[in-house]
């Protein structure tokens, strides 16, 4: 029998969720920008996770699995990739998972497009940014266990980043008064945000063990045939309860996330010289985009981007641009 999972990253509402919450965290002159390309933004938020179909190379942008590379890791391993690389060795990064120092290949990358003022290559690089931060903030990303597997716990991963968010999602706040920030040293950011959630995986593992006491088998898992096959997956009711156990720690990483998106975000314009956006948009007007956008930063602002049906990733599908 098997348990399944989907050993990928946040589930799809949420990357798309994150990434519109960050656009509400820009300073204007690029929220104009961003505002008006936010279709395409959320999107392709999720397509790092497609390209790991056919693209072998893609899986270890994804996630580091701490223990692999020595005690305290998290607050040991060296900053830059250079570095990292002549101390464990390139291969040794590819096997166990490299994402804080993609998030800052991906920067680089960002900021040059910005400095190059070409659109189609600011989006691309900003939206699949915003992916490998978010992942970043998923503490199942930042440990060898992924999944549970180690511990008796497999199907951990998708129950924590994908099924609690889709049942949850309407209780969360999903609203932040956080404006982006320059960050004057990215790397320590992102391996900040590593070692948050590194410090999550004891009550990840902790509070899983401790709501299955109340649980059977049967009603702790639900069983399903796929593709002749029987799996099994964690039940609506124990993701409800062991949501209840986590508290506000999944709705806070999501937030976390989006949070630090807008900051990477807002340094790579900041480090490219604040190249004026709003040549890059179509029959610009100040005054008609501040005001396509007031509505939604109300909603945001007051946690109503759900109740007034704002939420793309709530919306069934996207709008296209």
């Amino acid at each position: 029998m098997l348990v399944g999972i989907v050993c990928s990253s946040w589930g799809f509402l949420v990357h798309r969720t994150i990434h519109q919450l960050a656009i509400y965290e820009l300073p204007r002159p690029m929220e104009y920008f961003f505002h008006r390309n936010m279709s395409y933004v959320v999107k392709n938020s999720v397509r790092p996770d497609q390209r790991r179909n056919d693209d072998p190379s893609e899986a270890p942008k994804h996630f580091i699995d701490l223990e692999m590379y020595g005690d305290s890791a998290a607050y040991t391993m060296p900053l830059k990739w250079e570095d990292a690389v002549k101390k464990y060795g390139k291969d040794s990064l590819v096997k166990y998972g490299y994402v804080p120092y993609y998030v800052i290949t991906m920067k680089d990358r960002l900021t040059q497009a910005f400095r190059n003022g070409n659109k189609d290559s600011i989006l691309f690089y900003a939206t699949d940014l915003g992916h490998y931060i978010s992942d970043a903030n998923v503490p199942l990303h930042v440990t060898a266990n992924y999944d549970g597997q180690l511990t008796g716990q497999k199907g951990l991963h998708s129950l924590w980043e994908s099924t609690i968010p889709e049942i949850q999602i309407e209780q969360y706040n999903l609203h932040s008064k956080h404006k982006a920030q320059y960050l004057k040293h990215p790397e320590e950011a992102i391996w900040g945000a590593i070692r948050q959630s590194h410090a999550l995986l004891p009550d990840v593992f902790a509070k899983e063990k401790e709501v299955s006491k109340s649980f059977t088998d049967s009603t702790k898992f639900r069983v399903q045939m796929r593709n002749g096959r029987e799996s099994k997956s964690y039940s609506s009711a124990f993701a409800k309860a062991y949501s209840a156990a986590l508290g506000k720690t999944i709705d806070q990483q999501l937030i976390n996330s989006a949070n630090l998106v807008a900051d990477f975000w807002y340094t790579s314009w900041v480090d490219a010289g604040s190249p004026d956006l709003t040549k890059l948009i179509p029959s610009f007007s100040k005054k008609e985009e501040k005001h396509s956008i007031k509505d939604e930063q109300k909603a945001f602002k007051h946690n109503k981007l759900i109740e007034k049906k704002l939420l793309i990733s709530r919306q069934g599908k996207e709008s296209s641009d």
